[in-house]
């Protein structure tokens, strides 16, 4: 099969890519490398001009300010434009959010008309902020959410422009676009398949792709200091709980100041985050969450106790009756406290390490889900 791939903000589908070529299929990755973490794509739509231009950017504040628009997400449009004589042919196109061309909204509703009109079959992923998602959210439902610092704080609503965007008529409308001109809607974990099932949407979750190929298993020594490692990111850390691992690290460094080391980066190109989780122990994700994101699934990986997402509805659904991580949870004494229990027995942390491994290795490797998609995109 010809496979197109469009947008990219975690990895997903570089590693979803990965399993389709190791089957035997042809796949093209076209995307911007999502800002800062600047990951790998094939066929680049990355603001270049205005990024290079402090006069381009300042008139982009003014357009977005009075306008609603930037120029660097017009010039992605423009330049994804110029690209669609060579995305023509494909026999499935797969868009890992209705605005992955992260253009503006009118504009990305002609791009994806032609777009569609030259391929076969359309695909929706869902794996992050959506407009049914958003939707379901802010009805405050769930025991916790992404959502949950904005209802506790108004004041906060900055930090969610990018997440209530997908409220505005414009971008409805381009999800509804997509969506009815879609074969398929698909999830990447339960955090966004319990929330659509909530709102009566149907979608099918095949979980992310996970190149174990690449990642090896990483059994540090704890003959050293322990290291805690958390990679804060300026756009998400408000939504993933950051303010808890912060407050919990201050303590546990200052109670243990002789057993661990904790390293805290902040908004790193992907390349040079992982260089840093190699290093690490334990990891610190995100607390708002049931289930595990793609930084997570990689730190498992690789042998790392990580807190994310780990609820009993995760646990349910994979069987699992032992840890493979730690379910953060938004109070700081918990945190401290899982923090300590593993400083003061590090035994555990292999043991769930070499646990997480094999739970990556069951359920997430990037061939046997590269299968499943193809299975789906067949059949649909």
């Amino acid at each position: 099969m010809r496979i197109l791939l469009v947008g990219e903000f975690s990895r997903l589908h570089n590693s979803l890519k990965e399993g389709l070529v190791a089957l035997g299929h042809e796949v093209t990755l076209v995307g911007s490398g999502d800002d800062f973490k600047n990951f790998p794509v094939d066929l680049s739509i990355a603001s270049k001009t205005v990024a290079r231009s402090s006069g381009l950017k300042f008139i982009g504040k003014i357009t977005n300010k009075l306008l609603g628009f930037t120029l660097d997400s017009l010039e992605k449009g423009r330049r994804f434009e110029k690209l669609l004589p060579r995305l023509k042919g494909y026999d499935v196109v797969q868009l890992i959010n209705s605005d992955a061309i992260e253009t503006l909204p009118n504009l990305e509703i002609g791009l994806y008309d032609r777009l569609f009109a030259q391929n076969d079959k359309i695909f929706l992923l869902i794996c992050g902020d959506e407009t049914p998602v958003v939707n379901e959210l802010l009805k405050n439902k769930q025991r916790y959410s992404v959502m949950t610092p904005y209802f506790e704080d108004k004041k906060l609503e900055p930090y969610y422009r990018y997440t209530l965007k997908y409220t505005s008529e414009k971008y409805r409308g381009l999800y509804r676009f997509v969506s009815q001109n879609a074969s398929g809607l698909l999830t990447s974990d339960l955090d966004y398949k319990l929330v659509l099932d909530e709102a009566g949407i149907d979608t099918t979750l095949i979980p992310n792709p996970v190149n174990t190929d690449k990642i090896p298993f990483e059994e540090l020594s704890v003959d050293r200091p322990i290291t805690i490692f958390y990679g804060a990111n300026k756009f998400s850390s408000v939504k993933k709980g950051g303010k808890f691992f912060e407050k919990a690290l201050e303590i546990v460094k200052a109670k243990y100041s002789d057993k661990i080391k904790v390293e805290t980066v902040n908004s790193l190109p992907y390349s040079e985050y992982v260089e840093h989780l190699k290093k690490a122990h334990i990891v610190l994700d995100q607390v708002y969450a049931f289930d595990q994101g793609y930084n997570a699934l990689e730190a498992m990986a690789r042998g790392k106790v990580v807190f994310t997402g780990a609820e009993s509805e995760f646990y349910s659904h994979y069987g699992l009756s032992e840890k493979v991580a730690i379910n953060a949870l938004p109070d700081v004494d918990f945190i401290v406290s899982e923090l300590s229990r593993l400083i003061e027995n590090p035994s555990e942390i292999h043991e769930i390490g070499k646990r997480a491994r094999a739970f990556i290795e069951k359920e997430h490797d990037y061939k046997s889900i590269a299968q499943r998609y193809l299975d789906f995109w067949q059949k649909s």
